[in-house]
């Protein structure tokens, strides 16, 4: 099997409100790596011209704009933050870059999210590639690897549809 692996770094900020450590509930910021492995969805020979199941600048080219221009300096806050009430009250259009998740964005959490939107992507992508596993380096220290279906790990608490996660456009948040 041919996979394409492909990494992306981005500069987060987000804050955990619901105890995990006092240190963790002021807003803070991580740079961070994403590293994506996906497999072609049916396995062919190499043709002896392009030798590839698809390009890696059309594997990577839509992950890599979600991540350079929804990820990349955003911040991250569960949907019943204070803050981010305070966000879209004041300051609307800042509170667009957020990214909201159901409950704390941790990144255990941000990896299920994540392996959710891009399995989105690929599908809405013609199902050419499939991703087996994503990996979430928050520190030097600190990594969360995924793989399989994350949808059975995540919350739904409203309609599965409407999941930010489970379109294959843009959006961060509902």
């Amino acid at each position: 099997m041919v996979d394409l692996i492909f990494t992306r770094r981005f500069s987060m900020g987000h804050r955990l409100i619901h105890g995990a450590s006092e240190s963790c509930a002021l807003p803070h910021g991580h740079n961070e790596f994403v590293t994506v492995r996906l497999e072609p969805i049916s396995l062919k020979p190499l043709d002896g011209v392009a030798n590839m199941p698809v390009s890696f600048q059309h594997a990577k080219s839509g992950w890599h704009r979600f991540v350079d221009e929804k990820l990349d300096h955003a911040l991250q806050l569960a949907e019943d933050d204070p803050l981010l009430t305070w966000f879209r009250t004041h300051e609307p259009a800042r509170a667009e870059r957020i990214i909201v998740t159901p409950g704390d964005p941790t990144t255990e959490m941000m990896a299920c999210l994540l392996k959710a939107k891009l399995d989105a992507m690929l599908i809405a992508d013609g199902a050419v590639l499939r991703c087996t596993t994503i990996t979430l380096q928050e520190t030097p220290t600190n990594t969360v690897e995924f793989s399989g279906d994350p949808l059975p790990m995540l919350p739904t608490p409203r309609p599965a549809e409407q999941c930010w996660w489970r379109r294959a456009d843009m959006s961060v948040a509902d």
